[in-house]
Formats: structure tokens, sequence, C-alpha cells
């Protein structure tokens, strides 16, 4: 019996193969000739630039996603990285990887050993290269097209002012500022350089967070009654040198650094502003970590729908990120929501004549990227982004709000906004 793996017809192919491009053709064609040929459901086309496929499942089962169609490189936007820290090397930079529409083609430190070594891992021109005193010749880099601030919070204003004074666009890390006074000052600054503000709320460009506020928004499951959101984590015992304990630096405690999720998150879900806030904050006596900021703080936002939003934030307790949504005709539970990955969605409610729950699915997108990606649209299309320096600096002065209701002991009352998103940018546009 002749073994199918050598037999004389796939030797033949073989030879035929050897010839070259010509060969490669004429063994296609032996190979069509001798099986079916490719279906269009795998083979696929190209439409508006891109290769799609026809669904190949039955309707029972989730249809999958379309094919990545990222820009050409040359194409793509590029981003000067400012600051070298732990986020911009464990997320912000890995992101570029996942990135449809973006690249980074420089980066700025004080350390010249992290520059070499960051530069080489992700092949950035030495010339791209920056000090911080020497970031304002970044003007003369044409490759540059957005500078991604990732500095400690009360850095931000000074280098999005040099950066709009380059002629660069702005993408900055949350919180914007320190002050709303800066961020007022951020918005002047790059509006008067006709250049992009951006902030980083990658939670509004997370699809499981962008699911609840469809939820909420359409009437799904009819009013949203309740918010509670629970963002906590622990600081190392000796971690009273970090610059997060210094109030010149960070502006506050465990609100300016993980509180302002549940806080941005709240406003984002309901595209409502709240018109009354109370609050009470805490730091432990005589723990040098929190001798300048709160360790914890703990407010509640009542919106004009009468939303109840109760939210609270520590640097004392064990990492707890989660969230839950209460509504007329569901209650929808968020483990992990402002995690940089693993969101899980849990919506409780009447199935028939009993009460279930649907374990919700949705497949996961690097919140990272996702508002890179955004920014380079921005910059490439000219349209304003979704989170735009407005959007910050309302966070801001709802943030100093929190802060005088805890040194009162009263509710504070604020001004009301019509309409909803008043501070965003135009919706999203539908993924393809």
């Amino acid at each position: 019996m002749t073994d199918p793996v050598d037999s004389p017809d796939r030797r033949k192919l073989f030879r035929i193969a050897g010839a070259g491009a010509a060969g490669l053709v004429i063994g296609s064609r032996a190979i069509a000739g001798r099986y079916a040929p490719p279906d269009p459901i795998d083979t696929g086309h190209v439409e508006g630039g891109r290769v799609t496929f026809p669904e190949w499942r039955a309707l029972a089962d989730t249809p999958s996603a379309p094919p990545p169609a990222p820009l050409p490189p040359e194409q793509r936007t590029g981003f000067a990285i400012v600051g070298l820290g732990r986020l911009a090397l464990e997320e912000i930079l890995p992101a570029f990887a996942k990135s449809m529409n973006a690249k980074p083609v420089a980066l700025v430190s004080g350390s010249p050993d992290k520059l070499r070594t960051v530069a080489a891992q992700y092949g950035i021109k030495r010339e791209a290269c920056y000090s911080y005193e020497s970031f304002d010749s970044i003007r003369d880099n044409p490759e540059v097209k957005v500078v991604y601030i990732v500095l400690p919070n009360a850095m931000h204003r000074e280098y999005a002012e040099r950066a709009a004074e380059a002629g660069k666009h702005v993408l900055t890390e949350k919180p914007m500022s320190v002050s709303s006074s800066d961020g007022k000052a951020m918005v002047a600054a790059c509006a008067k350089a006709g250049v992009k503000l951006m902030v980083a709320y990658r939670i509004q460009y997370e699809p499981y967070n962008r699911r609840a506020m469809e939820y909420v928004r359409s009437g799904k499951y009819g009013r949203l009654v309740a918010y509670t959101g629970i963002n906590t984590q622990t600081v190392a015992p000796d971690g009273a040198g970090q610059w997060r304990q210094k109030k010149a630096m960070a502006g506050g405690g465990s609100l300016f650094d993980i509180g302002l999720y549940c806080l941005n998150t709240a406003r984002f879900l309901t595209g409502e502003e709240p018109v009354e806030i109370y609050a009470t904050t805490y730091a432990p006596p005589g723990d040098p970590r929190f001798a300048e900021v709160e360790e914890t703080v703990s407010f509640m936002l009542r919106f004009p729908s009468h939303t109840i939003a109760n939210c609270l934030a520590s640097y004392g307790g064990r990492d707890d990120k989660h969230q839950r949504l209460n509504l007329a005709t569901a209650a929808i539970d968020m483990p992990n929501a402002f995690q940089y990955e693993g969101q899980k969605m849990m919506v409780i409610a009447r199935s028939g004549g009993d009460t279930g729950q649907t374990d919700l699915v949705i497949e996961p997108k690097n919140q990272f990227a996702a508002e890179i990606d955004h920014m380079a649209d921005c910059v490439r299309t000219g349209r304003t982004p979704y989170t735009p320096g407005e959007e910050g600096v309302q966070d801001q002065m709802l943030m100093e709000a929190i802060y005088q209701s805890a040194r009162t002991g009263r509710p504070v009352k604020l001004a009301q906004h019509q309409g909803l998103d008043a501070f965003r940018g135009p919706p999203l546009m539908q993924e393809a």
C-alpha cells in the first residue's frame, strides 16, 4: 500500500511547486482539480478596504467579530509618551501592539538609562528620545502628532501647555490636574494653540461599561434607581515616599487616584451631572502615608433623575473594583469594573415565573488601545474627543465639592446642567 504522505502525486506536486511562483499557481490548480474549491465563507472578500467574511455560525451561536483592519504603519498617528513610569511601561506602551490607528514614535524621560532601554525595545529613534529639559524641541519632530502625558498629576498642566505651544495634540492621564483652575488653564492653552485635548478616561471606552451605559440610557430595565461604586487597594507600609501621598503632587488621596473612577463612571452611565454631593473622609492618625491626603473617602451623588450614587474609595482595603446598578426591573452586578482587564457582568432579572441570572460575555478589548485609537482618529478626522478637557475640568470641580462637603460635614448643592453629556464630545461612532 502506498503511503499517502509520500505518494507519487504528492511528489509531483512538490516538484511543480519548486518551479517558483508560476509553480505555485500550477500547484494550486492541481489541488483545485482534486479537491472542492474553497468556499467564500472561509476565503471572504475585500470590501471598503478591509477583508470581511460572511457569518459561518448558526443563529444559536454568538457571531464572530470581524477581523482587525489596522491602518498601514506609515498612516498611523505618532505618539510621544511623556514619563516612563509603571503605568507607561506596564500598560500604555504594550497597548500600542493592539492599536489599529497609532504608534509610539518618541519618548520623554528624566532617566537616560530608561530612555536607551525602552527606545531599543520599541524601536524608537535615538533622536526622538527627549529629556524633560529638551522636551520643547519636540516641535521639530513631524512624526509626533500627539503627546501622551503619563506624569504625576501636578505636572500635567506644565506639559500640556508646553505640548500645545509646540503644536502637538494632548492626551493626558486622569485626573487631568490637581485643581479645576489648572484644568481650565490646560483647556485654554490647547484651544489657543488649535490642538486637541483629551483626558484618558479608559472606562468610557471599555466594552462592559459601555454596555451598562447603553442599558441605562435606553431604559431597557427601567430607571436607574441607585449606583454603587467601590474602588479600593492597599498602599505598602513604607509607601510614605510615593508622590501619591504628597498633596502638592497628587492633589488628593484615594479620591484623586481611584475614587475618580467611581465619580466619572456614575456621570458616564447616567449622562447627567449631580445636583448635590455629600461626603466624608478619613486618614488614620499617626500614619505618615496619610499625613497630607485621605486614606478613605465615601461620597453620595444625587442626580436630576433622582438616581442616587454611593461611592467608596480607599487605600486601606484589599483590592476591590466593583460596581452595581439597581434598576427598576433588574440588578446589574459588575466585578472588576475598574480593572485593566477581567470585567464581568451579571444581569439579575425576572425570567417567566422565576428570577434568573444572565452572565453576559462581551469580547474584551484593551482599554488603553481603545482610548489611544480614539485620540488618533480624532486627530486624523478633526472631530472632538469623546472625553475632552472639559470633561476633566468638571470632575475636578466635583472633587473640590466632595472635599468641601467632607470639611464642613454638610451637603453641597451644585448647579444643574440641562441635557445629557454636557461636557463630552460627540458619541463614539459605531464600530464596524
